[in-house]
Parts: C-alpha cells; structure tokens; sequence
C-alpha cells in the first residue's frame, strides 16, 4: 500500500496513523456490540445457549476471507472498503435490535464479518504506510484503536438502550455514516496497491514466499492464544470459582485490558528502538512467571500481576504484525491477511481446548498448563527474521 501524492514519507505522520486507529476504534465499537445484544437475542429468540455461542461463527467466519482481500489489495485500489467498513458494519450491527428472526441475525452478522474481515486486512497496512520507518509505532496506534472500540462498545450500546430503548438502536449506524464521511476526505489520495506493479506476484507464490515464517509464526501464535484464551475468556470465573467477589473480578478484567492497552501501545514504538525480536523474547518470560504468581495468590494480591500480563502477554501483537509487514513489503495486504487469519483459526482452537482442560479438571489446571506452554515460543523467536 502506498500514497500517490508525494511519495511515502519516511517519518511518522502522526495525522494519518491517528486516522487509521480512529477507524478501527469506531468499527470495533460496533463489533463489540454483540456480546451486550446476546442476552436480548437469546430471550427473544427462546436460543439455547449452544445456538446463541454459534452465532458467534457468523460474525468471525469472514475473516478467512482476509488473505484473499489482502491479495486483492495489492494489485487493484480497495480503499473504498476501509471507508466505508464504519459504514457497513455500524449498519448492520445496530440492526440487531430490531432483528426478530435467526436468518435475519445471521446476515447482518455475515454482512458485519465480512466489513470487519475488509477493515482488519487493509488497515495496518495503511497504518504502516503512514508510519515510515516506525513501523512498530504505528502498529501500536492501530492495535489501541481497537482495543478501545472493543472497551466502548458494550458501554455504550448498554448506555444508549438505557436511556433510550433497544428498537431505537438503529439510529446509532448514524455515528458509522459520519465516520466514513470524514474517513473519505482524510482518504483521497491514497490507494491499497502495492508499489510495484508491473512485477505482480500471485498469491501462490506470495504463499510460498512466506513458508520460512509460517511455522515459528504459527507456534508463536499458539502459545500466545492458549494464554489469551485463558485470560480474557475465564479470568472472572476463575477468580469466583477461586472465592472472590463478582465484583473483584469483573474490575480485575477492566484492569487486565486497560494494562493491556498501555502495553499494546508501548510494544511496537519500544519494539523499533531495542528490535522487535527482544521485545518478544522479554513477553515470552515475564508472561508465565506473572501468570504463574497469580495463581498463586489470592483477591487483592492478584492485581499486580493481572497488571504485568495485560502490560507484557497481551500487547505482543503489534510487534508480530510489525514484523510480517516490513519481511514482505510488497506483499503487506496478503501478508497481513494471512497473518489475521492463522490468528483467528489458533485462538478459536485455544478457546475449545482451553474450556476441554476445564472441563475436563478445572479451571486452575488449565490455568497452570497455559502459563506453562507460554516459553514454548521462545523456541521460535529465533527462527523469525530480525528486524530491518
């Protein structure tokens, strides 16, 4: 992805960047408008909780689609989809409030996957093209993008139905048609291709390219999601099952994400001073140790720790991307999407294999083999290419 005006510059533009990361804060908004809209849907569809947890597939399923988008990308100008993503996914998932039936529900949320599936191949590779040589910085202003939407989102669709009523939630696509607007006159003179045209690379041989990195890459990403999967997903019902209030542990999960927001930001601007490759490594062991001490402890002593994991294991993710980006310049939108791709197929995986380990013992277990499966990446840290 380039700019066409005056070249791509090389130092960070902070207008542009901010930009990117408004567009993906304003987007995940929406998208984190389901989980509050889930307990509505169940009651007004009579759904067992089965059918409600797969509705959840139609919303991420789209973002298989995401390398082939990406492919796409870099030989044709998609930017018309990045604008319009606030647009088309703000529309549908507002019409989840009105929507009476499990066919309608499943298109809006095909409609509202597929949206997201077009921002997130696209969009770092915007980002980067904005951040010059600080990669790593601009994929932490995108990373905090979405972390805040996906923070927004239950708070203000909770907000806006209280103060209004749920067959009013429609008027809230308003704030998405708005934000494409603005998005369109910040946007005109950039384009998705990649800078090199006339030497096109099909998306075989781009695949085939990137088979060095796909295998420590994916084992990274294993990890990685075993110990998101466990943390985000059962942090509260651990801390219950483990005798603390409901309370403690809904702030506990607050406090995880607001430390992991800080992190996310950090990484990627530290990862372009000290090298992307040593960041991780530094993730890689404070990560198990913290998670580690807080199993370990108990209530209140567990938020220091809670605070290292957010600050240190979630806000790896800018850096991985930072480093896809800068191997395979030529090829950043593919690249990227094969990148989100692995990510969603490993952390839905993690997410079944860690509910088994509950199951299957409890939560505690699957706890302690998470953070004891997290230095297992540091086998494949070395076998990634070191930054440019």
């Amino acid at each position: 992805m380039s700019i066409e005006t005056k070249g791509v510059k090389k130092e960070f533009q902070t207008a542009g960047v901010a930009t990117v990361s408004f567009a993906h804060a304003i987007h995940d908004t929406y998208t984190a408008f389901f989980s509050t809209l889930l307990p509505v849907i169940i009651q007004r569809l009579s759904l067992t909780n089965t059918l409600a947890g797969l509705l959840s597939v139609f919303l991420r399923l789209p973002s298989l689609l995401q390398p082939f988008i990406g492919h796409l990308a870099d030989r044709r100008n998609l930017k018309l989809l990045i604008i319009l993503a606030p647009t088309v996914t703000g529309a549908a998932m507002s019409l989840l409030g009105v929507a009476n039936t499990p066919g309608f529900i499943i298109f809006l949320l095909v409609i509202a996957g597929t949206s997201s599936a077009a921002l997130h191949a696209l969009g770092p590779v915007l980002s980067s093209t904005y951040s010059g040589e600080r990669l790593g910085k601009g994929m932490s202003f995108w990373m905090v993008g979405g972390e805040l939407g996906r923070t927004l989102g239950p708070i203000v669709a909770v907000s806006f139905i209280g103060y209004f009523t749920i067959e009013k939630l429609p008027w809230m696509m308003l704030a998405g048609i708005f934000a494409s607007i603005f998005l369109s006159t910040r946007f005109k003179t950039i384009t998705t291709k990649a800078p090199d045209t006339q030497n096109e690379i099909q998306w075989q041989s781009a695949l085939k390219n990137m088979k060095g990195i796909l295998l420590p890459l994916s084992a990274i990403l294993m990890t990685q999601s075993m110990m998101i999967a466990t943390i985000n997903t059962f942090l509260t019902t651990f801390m219950t099952n483990e005798g603390a209030t409901l309370s403690l542990a809904g702030w506990s999960l607050s406090i995880l994400q607001l430390s992991g927001v800080v992190g996310a930001f950090l990484a990627g601007a530290l990862s372009d001073k000290f090298g992307r490759l040593r960041m991780l490594v530094i993730s890689f062991i404070v990560t198990p140790i913290a998670m580690f001490l807080f199993i370990q402890s108990k209530n209140l002593m567990q938020i220091p720790f809670l605070i290292l994991i957010g600050f240190f294991g979630l806000s790896i993710t800018p850096v991985l991307m930072a480093i896809i980006l800068e191997t395979y310049p030529e090829q950043r939108s593919f690249s990227n999407g094969v990148f989100m791709t692995i990510s969603f197929i490993l952390s839905a995986v993690a997410v079944l294999f860690v509910g088994f380990l509950g199951d299957l013992v409890n939560l505690r277990f699957a706890f302690i083999i998470s953070s004891a499966v997290l230095p297992l990446g540091l086998i494949f840290i070395r076998l990634l290419p070191k930054s440019k």
